[in-house]
């Protein structure tokens, strides 16, 4: 059986044009990776764990905070690896600067027996929608087709 995470896909106006929330993984692997590298904020679902309850604990987990807001469903992806992913979006605010990421462990460098933390979210930005496309990673790019079709049916 595959992994499942839950996460949430933030949403604000700004200056007339529809925003999205995406985060930048941390850890060496994704240090110089931009385009088609940035996420949604998302985590494993617990077992027996309510999907919303989950994305809500690692909405606050990657950034530090949880907004409130009312979540609306985006549906279900399947990444590469065969992890899936579902979304929910939100309309909330959330300052980048204030981005507080819990942290995981690994042996790094490769082999060499020494352990280092690294932020599990090293950032996270705001994106117009037709640039938050070439960012996020392929995979998830269908949370932000759902999401347009949301706010343009609820006008």
């Amino acid at each position: 059986m595959s992994a499942t995470s839950a996460g949430i896909l933030m949403y604000r106006r700004e200056a007339g044009a529809w925003q999205v929330l995406l985060v930048h993984p941390g850890g060496p692997f994704w240090r110089r990776r931009d385009a088609g590298a940035w996420s949604i904020p998302k985590g494993l679902v617990e077992a027996d764990e309510d999907l919303a309850a989950a994305a809500l604990r690692e909405l606050r987990e990657e950034l530090g905070d949880a907004p409130a807001g009312a979540l609306a469903p985006l549906g279900r992806i399947r990444q590469r690896g065969g992890k899936e992913v579902c979304a929910f979006a939100m309309e909330a605010d959330f300052d980048p600067a204030a981005l507080r990421s819990n942290t995981f462990e690994l042996e790094w460098p490769p082999r060499s027996g020494r352990m280092q933390a690294f932020p599990e979210v090293d950032r996270a930005a705001w994106f117009d929608l037709h640039t938050a496309r070439g960012k996020i990673l392929e995979a998830q790019r269908p949370f932000i087709d759902r999401l347009q079709d949301l706010l343009q049916r609820s006008g």
